[in-house]
């Protein structure tokens, strides 16, 4: 049958979506109407692709019989391929997948070979609908794909209770699994199980198959060590790793592979490096590890800062060196890499260590060695190790350096692009990076803005020119936001978006203070559309007022008078947000502003007027911040930092009368509010940010405390980015600020805390850190549960190597009264007293510090009171030796 009323009644079923008809229908088409019928059916798919969302159920349904029609219609199998798996073709529920197959069940053996192994390629496919790729293989005889795809898709399939059978079963199981084990990513499958009694155990099952010769032994070991020695993220090692533990390794295999052994105990995750260390302990212990072998291991483990793992070596060096006496030669040097060690403790082990087996070093060159790495030992244990070593002592009374980085320069803005083909440069980098920084942003809003007053015929030219296409440019008055704002600029040069939509945007209110997030991003947003309006509405205005003179964003005060001596000159009236935002970054403090704030005065304008203004009042806007106090429960609307900041601006008129919308919420009213963000949004830093308020870092750190809170709270990454800009900016710092960096230096991730000791080091070199104020705000942040004393202490531990020990004595000291005097121990104060020892000790310092006498009083050796008695000691016996600085 291959009339037209057949070809119809296809393309009808089709566009009724009734995809379990089309096998049907197809069935009583030639090769000739199939093909025929292949341009309608990419003409429907055309048309599909334009329905809007109101029409999302019907276009759902038309796509799966299009993709049936189209898999029996199609002749070539790289053809058949593509259409059955593309991407706006797909079915997500699987529904189609028995009509394709029912449609491609006429086809040899080769072809469908040949469409299986393409399909095993589209990870959309493979893994989301395995069945059909499976089911053509099975149909064609060919290899089973071992495509990361199609492997995912498998293990995907198997996991149940029944895993071990359907392993077994499969027959593909002896060939896929070591392709499995080689993944980069493990599949989810493989790490969800509870433990080896799961019957949904990969590695259980897997070791069973080898049990019953199924699978390889030999084959399945190779692959879990060579798969951990590539290594990766702890969660993909987490199967190779359980497998390998499951199947046990014989003598020969471990002593055929101690170089893995070693890569491994040197480099890889905590968990794997565990491994491998029992593997060469074992080895060392029987006679299997060479001298050189063992020294080489220890020097790696000792290197990490894992203490667990150091612990271990140290105990398996002592157990080699018990053996074998006349090995302390080769091994004591390694042994003291552990003198360096940030633990104490540690250092104590191996110096103990290094004492019992001196005697077996005859060569004094290797003595001497050993006795000048006694200098990496902490003050706590030189004089143990210069009566060891028998020195006369070691230095420990020379007069204490502190050691601070130089104070941050500003940076001056690099000049606007000059000619047109170099700002279209610019412009196209800026259009592929919506993380702009300051400086680029500013730099390309201003080369626009001076340039479109020069030619701006020419420089729309070459805006269409350069940008056709872009999606920006394609719809009309589209409004972008952020760093793309520039986008803005151009599609309104273009022509693109009408100068009353700009209007209506640059005037639109700013609404609530309380999300900071909106509010200050508003902030950017009106300044790129006033731009946009400006560009669009061809006003004769030659460059913008608030231009950055400096990276911060900061612009010096006679510079912008300048500015605006030109404005008078030329007959321009300033634009009203670029004016505002120049009031905010100029620089109010230090004899040029005064000096400044005259020569504005002297202009005759009212822009010079309120400038003058500006530089003469107060010099911040100084918001008060307080945390209300955390409910009982994360169910509790006080549960999280966020939600719990009140701060308080106080009310400045000038900003609330003559400011435009989107910057009166600065403004005040001398009332506090609860910070809340209305509405889920993305909460991370933008980099524009700090750009707004350079000259006034109290407010901006109370604004941006909630992203702060994300780090510590919710584990959010770049969370302490904005501190960065906080240290190096203008204005005076008090609670808010000291607050902002208590919440850095809780933050979860590493990366977040080493930007949170860096400004604190930024702050401190610039004379402007209160150690006690952070102190006070780290108390409040601990007690409650905010930060985490293991972080704080890692963070602190890496100030003070810096060569901060005094700095960092100072806000630890400060704050340990209160975690000594908590109600409940605190987890992780031992390492806090650590830290704060290891600073006296090299810092100096005396005094008492409350509950610190009665802690170090009890009795035990757990963590807390050695530390407890060590900075007890270090107090007792130590002055404070004039610390001097060095930059």
């Amino acid at each position: 049958m291959t009339g037209t009323t057949t070809v119809e009644e296809l393309l009808g079923a089709v566009r009724a979506g009734s995809h379990e008809k089309v096998p049907g229908l197809l069935a009583g088409l030639d090769a000739a109407a199939r093909k025929a019928v292949l341009p309608k059916l990419g003409e429907l798919r055309k048309e599909v692709r334009g329905w809007g969302w109101d029409r999302w159920n019907e276009q759902r349904a038309v796509r799966c019989a299009l993709r049936v029609a189209g898999a029996g219609c199609h002749t070539g199998p790289a053809a058949a391929a593509a259409w059955i798996g593309a991407r706006d073709l797909s079915d997500w529920g699987g529904n189609t997948v028995d009509d394709v197959l029912r449609v491609l069940a006429d086809r040899d053996a080769d072809w469908l070979a040949n469409v299986a192994q393409r399909l095993a390629e589209r990870p959309s496919v493979a893994e989301e609908q395995y069945r059909l790729v499976h089911t053509l293989v099975v149909r064609s005889g060919c290899p089973a794909p071992t495509t990361e795809a199609y492997l995912r898709g498998w293990t995907r399939t198997l996991t149940n209770g029944r895993l071990l059978d359907r392993l077994r079963e499969d027959p593909q199981t002896p060939v896929l699994v070591p392709y499995v084990l080689a993944l980069t990513e493990t599949p989810d499958r493989l790490t969800w199980s509870a433990g080896p009694e799961d019957p949904g155990h990969w590695p259980t099952a897997l070791r069973a198959l080898t049990e019953e010769g199924l699978l390889d032994r030999t084959m399945l070991v190779d692959g879990c060590v060579s798969r951990l020695l590539r290594g990766g993220r702890p969660r993909d090692l987490r199967f190779p790793l359980a497998l390998l533990r499951l199947l046990g390794t014989t003598d020969e295999e471990r002593r055929s592979r101690i170089p893995d052994w070693l890569g491994m105990a040197a480099d890889a995750p905590s968990p794997v490096a565990a491994y491998a260390q029992e593997v060469l302990a074992e080895l060392a212990l029987s006679g299997g590890l060479a001298v050189r072998e063992l020294a080489e291991m220890s020097g790696a483990v000792l290197f990490r800062s894992e203490k667990k793992l150091v612990r271990a070596q140290l105990t398996l060096l002592g157990k080699a060196l018990r053996r074998e006496p006349g090995a302390a030669a080769e091994l004591l040097p390694v042994v003291t890499d552990a003198f360096g060690h940030e633990d104490t403790t540690v250092q104590e082990r191996a110096l103990a260590l290094v004492g019992r087996y001196l005697k077996h070093v005859p060569d004094e060159q290797v003595r001497e060695e050993l006795a000048g790495a006694a200098e990496l030992l902490s003050p706590v244990h030189r004089a143990a190790a210069a009566e060891l070593f028998g020195l006369a002592a070691l230095a420990d009374d020379v007069p204490y350096v502190e050691v601070l980085p130089p104070v941050p320069e500003l940076r001056p803005l690099a000049p606007a692009a000059g000619t047109v083909a170099e700002l279209m440069e610019d412009l196209v980098a800026l259009a592929r990076n919506p993380y702009a920084s300051v400086e680029e942003f500013e730099r390309a809003l201003d080369a626009v803005v001076r340039l479109a007053h020069l030619d701006r015929e020419a420089l729309a030219a070459a805006v269409r020119e350069t940008f056709a296409g872009a999606y920006w440019m394609e719809h009309r008055d589209h409004v972008s936001q952020g760093s793309e704002g520039v986008l803005t600029v151009l599609a309104a040069l273009a022509g693109a978006v009408r100068p009353q939509q700009l209007d209506i945007a640059r005037r639109r209110p700013s609404g609530t203070p309380s999300c900071a997030h909106k509010a200050l991003t508003r902030v950017i947003d009106v300044r790129a559309w006033e731009a946009a309006w400006l560009v669009a509405t061809a006003a004769p205005v030659p460059f913008l007022l608030a231009t950055p003179t400096h990276h911060t964003g900061a612009i010096d005060p006679p510079v912008l008078v300048e500015r605006l001596r030109e404005y008078r000159d030329a007959g321009v009236e300033p634009l009203p947000v670029d004016l505002a935002q120049s009031l905010l970054r100029v620089r109010k403090a230090g004899p040029a502003a005064a000096e400044a704030a005259a020569a504005a005065a002297a202009l005759g304008t009212r822009a010079g007027t309120r400038l003058a203004e500006w530089l003469s009042a107060d010099e911040s806007l100084s918001p008060g911040t307080r945390f209300l106090a955390r409910g009982q429960d994360r169910r509790s609307g006080r549960w999280w930092l966020a939600d719990r900041l009140v701060v308080s601006v106080r009310e400045r008129r000038a900003i609330r009368e003559e400011f435009p919308p989107a910057f009166q919420w600065l403004g005040g009213s001398g009332t506090e509010i609860v910070r809340g963000c209305d509405g889920y949004h993305w909460s991370g830093l933008r980099p524009l940010w700090p750009g707004v308020l350079p000259d006034d870092r109290e407010t901006l750190a109370a604004w941006l405390l909630p992203t702060l809170a994300g780090g510590a709270e919710w584990e959010e990454r770049g969370a302490a980015s904005g501190l960065t800009a906080l240290a190096e900016a203008d204005g005076p710092i008090g609670p808010a600020v000291h607050a902002a960096l208590a919440v850095g230096l809780g933050c979860r991730h590493v990366e977040d805390r080493l930007t949170a000791v860096d400004a604190l080091l930024v702050l401190a070199s610039r004379g402007e850190l209160d150690p006690s104020l952070l102190a006070a705000r780290l108390a409040e942040l601990v007690a409650e549960g905010t930060v985490k004393p293991n972080r704080l202490a890692d963070a602190a531990r890496t100030a003070a190597a810096t060569g901060a020990y005094a700095t960092v004595r100072a806000v630890l000291l400060g704050l340990l009264p209160s975690v000594l005097s908590a109600p409940k121990p605190v987890h992780g104060a031992g390492e806090l007293l650590a830290v704060a020892a290891e600073c006296v000790e090299r810092s100096g310092g005396s005094g008492e510090v409350a509950g610190l006498a009665g802690l170090a009083a009890r009795r035990g050796s757990t963590q807390l009171v050695t530390q407890a008695r060590r900075l007890a000691a270090a107090l007792g016996r130590r002055t404070d030796r004039t610390p001097t600085e060095a930059a």
